[in-house]
């Protein structure tokens, strides 16, 4: 989130726009707002590698709470803005954050929180001149009006700029999330780190690019995505949150030229009514990112068919240990694929630590592309690595094919073990998407006397359409039809809405453990 010389020569040019109020912050005001910040950050004390967080929805203020930690030398961790109390709070004091910004819709939440963070010596509100009266934590002087506090600061750069990047936490879908820091070099903020140099050509960013973005912006695609396109003197158009037919009028609106999304908004967008996917003009449209999960095959056969060949798919955790990718031609001729490796020296290991052969799916290792390690917890750095420290893993599972190709088959954690058959619900989930009348699917295992677990489908239906035993039914003979037997849910439940987090990633663990009460599961 650095305007470098962009805030001389773009000066008047919007950085970002808001979509909802149509806000636009130019490239000079977001320039001094982000050197007001970083100016208060240093007068908190706040000094190279140390730490704050961000903690609120998509607003208009979130880019420069950004945009300052990275002209300071700081890191900075944008927490999930869902997160309740006692979660934000483990964040707080895990990253060791010395400020925290927050808005006025969860200043409730963030009072709750501060309660146990004593490290925290400054919250600032978004939106804070309206917020009501004091709490148990603002009676501890902590909290401040943002735009206040700020107002009074220079909107020159401070003297000591150092490049900053954020230090975010996994999604803890499986556990306790992990701050995962990377080694910041003593660079200027015009020096960005080499792996999003190497992401500018991937995407093909450019100068005055459109970038529309549907996501929270405390997930690392957005933030990367959102801050390369201020980099590259782009415009950045922010959604509060994701709505399929308003992300297509936005398009049509403001021209869009790239975009980054997830999977679960390709399937929201097709099936809306034709008449509404055909009412906007996406023509303007050059390259369209996605990331984040699998997408079903079917999926994406309908979204290059619809938009044509410019989807371009990743793989890459957060951690950075490698990097996969494939444009629609290459994924075309290799269906279901994540691309070949770009960074990093990919190796597909068995339980023993063994080479699997071709096509065979074991757990993804990387010799490590880019450095990392999990903040404060070096017990989970070393389990995330081989016994030699060489190679690194997030516990993923997938295998290679003849020509290079990477396909994901699930997580290692949500592995069903039927009978003494290894079956992966990846795919199961992505098949139930496809059916006309569900609208998001989840499949796991529960338990079984006989086989162990057995597998079992959580599905939720489309608006309107009637749940029950005959769809159920319905549900389980479709499945049949595309997938082996020992794959197939033996059993459907329905559920108003499954929870998947923002970022489009499925919170499976949640669901499955309501199964598994009193019961010893194979996920801790």
């Amino acid at each position: 989130m650095y305007a470098g010389k962009y805030a001389v020569e773009r000066a008047s040019d919007p950085a970002f726009i808001m979509a909802g109020s149509g806000e636009a912050v130019s490239y000079a005001d977001f320039d001094a707002r982000t050197n007001r910040l970083a100016h208060l950050l240093r007068a908190q004390g706040l000094k190279r590698l140390d730490h704050y967080a961000i903690f609120m929805e998509n607003n208009s203020r979130y880019l420069e709470s950004c945009g300052a930690g990275e002209r300071s030398g700081l890191y900075y961790t944008c927490v999930n803005s869902y997160l309740t109390p006692e979660e934000l709070a483990y964040i707080l004091q895990n990253s060791e954050s010395q400020v925290l910004i927050t808005s006025r819709e969860k200043r409730e939440v963030a009072a709750a929180a501060l309660k146990s963070c004593p490290r925290i010596r400054l919250c600032l509100v978004v939106g804070g001149h309206a917020m009501g009266g004091a709490s148990a934590a603002g009676e501890r002087g902590l909290f401040a009006d943002f735009e206040q506090a700020v107002d009074g600061f220079p909107a020159t750069p401070i003297a000591d700029e150092w490049l900053g990047t954020p230090m975010l936490y996994s999604s803890g879908t499986t556990g306790r999330p992990k701050g995962i820091l990377r080694p910041l070099p003593a660079n200027p903020p015009s020096q960005p780190l080499p792996l999003f140099e190497f992401l500018v050509k991937l995407w093909r960013y450019r100068e005055r690019m459109i970038y529309l973005s549907p996501a929270p912006l405390y997930h690392s695609a957005p933030q990367a995505a959102v801050a390369l396109t201020i980099r590259c003197g782009g415009t950045a158009v922010i959604m509060e949150r994701f709505d399929p037919e308003a992300y297509l009028a936005l398009i049509d609106k403001h021209r869009v030229t790239h975009s980054q999304l997830v999977p679960t908004m390709f399937s929201r967008m097709l099936k809306l009514p034709a008449e509404a996917r055909r009412r906007h003009d996406l023509s303007s449209l050059e390259v369209a990112v996605h990331a984040a999960a699998p997408c079903p095959v079917q999926v994406k056969e309908r979204m290059i068919e619809w938009w044509g060949p410019i989807l371009h798919e990743y793989y890459g955790a957060t951690e950075g240990l490698g990097f996969t990718a494939c444009d629609s031609a290459e994924w075309l001729a290799h269906r279901g694929s994540v691309g070949r490796v770009l960074l990093g020296d990919l190796h597909i290991l068995d339980g023993e630590m063994k080479p699997c052969p071709r096509g065979a799916p074991g757990e993804i290792w990387f010799k490590t592309a880019t450095p990392f390690e999990y903040f404060n917890d070096p017990a989970r750095t070393a389990a995330a690595r081989s016994a030699d420290g060489t190679m690194s893993t997030v516990g993923d599972v997938g295998y290679v094919d003849d020509d290079g190709f990477l396909y994901l088959t699930d997580r290692s954690t949500f592995m069903i073990i039927s009978g003494g058959v290894n079956i992966y619900p990846q795919e199961c989930e992505n098949l139930l998407i496809t059916h006309p009348r569900v609208m998001d699917a989840a499949v796991f295992g529960v338990p079984n006397e006989d086989l162990g677990e057995e597998v079992k489908a959580v599905v939720q239906a489309m608006p309107g359409v009637a749940t029950g035993p005959a769809f159920e039914q319905e549900l389980i003979e479709f499945c049949g039809r595309h997938l082996a037997r020992q794959k197939c849910p033996r059993s459907v439940d329905f559920i108003a809405e499954l929870p998947r987090l923002p970022t489009g990633k499925l919170y499976k663990k949640a669901l499955r453990d309501r199964y598994w009460e009193g019961r010893k599961s194979r996920i801790v």
